[in-house]
């Protein structure tokens, strides 16, 4: 019940769903005053969650800084699905997400880690039979990564169950933690603060971040930009996430 809630209030959440609610009442409202303030309104919204500077500002307090292990030598990687697509016939395709994946291959092929615990299942509503983490075994095993290296949990559909199965499987080897966590910077406050209460020590490793924390400021960031409509969707599902995490 509680996956199914947090899937309908995260399209509730968005900026533009507001936008449009806003629109839509002031289409049938007949206060002449109030059309114009909700015209108002939307207008501000539609700046302010399309202006690259304010996301960028957001995004380096929100994001947790990169991490250099060094020399530093890790049991496991707990790597959190999310980077694993379904197109239309079933099949897998590594989406904008990939870079955990290739962050996390980089690390077991360098020594940084011993093992690799690939968590991740279906997280659609109405799933079908595809599953990221048997997607991702098969293309481990492309890479010639022996199966003994590689740990997989496929049936986590969110990070709250990423952890509790994760550290199901991690209670029935030898490993020693902490582990090393990777997954996305925008997520990785979040995943932190769940793995934290699920008892499970680990280390975090973010990557993939967003291209627009990077770079100098320029005139253009005042400027209403569409990508960063759906970077601001990202970063309140986060937000939020992160508020009930703490609640729980």
């Amino acid at each position: 019940m509680y996956f199914i809630l947090s899937k309908v209030l995260y399209i509730l959440i968005l900026p533009f769903m507001w936008v449009f609610g806003m629109l839509l009442y002031a289409i049938f409202t007949k206060n002449t005053k109030r059309v114009r303030k909700l015209l108002i309104y939307s207008v501000a919204l539609l700046y302010i969650f399309g202006n690259p500077l304010l996301m960028k500002g957001y995004s380096n307090i929100w994001d947790i800084k990169a991490y250099k292990p060094g020399n530093t030598k890790y049991s496991s990687i707990i790597l959190l699905g999310g980077f694993v697509s379904e197109d239309a016939n079933g099949q897998g395709f590594f989406n904008a997400a990939a870079d955990r994946y290739t962050e996390a291959v980089k690390l077991l092929q360098n020594g940084t880690a011993s093992h690799l615990l690939v968590t991740g299942g279906n997280g659609n509503l109405n799933p079908s039979g595809f599953r990221e983490g048997v997607f991702v075994q098969a293309e481990l095993r492309k890479l010639n990564i022996p199966d003994s290296a590689v740990l997989i949990e496929s049936r986590a559909r969110n990070t709250f169950e990423n952890a509790s199965f994760s550290k199901a499987i991690l209670q029935k080897t030898t490993l020693k933690p902490p582990y090393l966590l990777v997954t996305s910077a925008f997520h990785m406050r979040r995943a932190l603060l769940i793995f934290k209460k699920a008892g499970i020590p680990v280390v975090a490793y973010p990557c993939d971040y967003y291209k627009t924390n990077r770079g100098r400021i320029s005139f253009w960031d005042i400027l209403p930009d569409t990508v960063v409509y759906g970077t601001w969707n990202t970063y309140i599902k986060e937000l939020i996430g992160y508020i009930v995490a703490q609640l729980k």
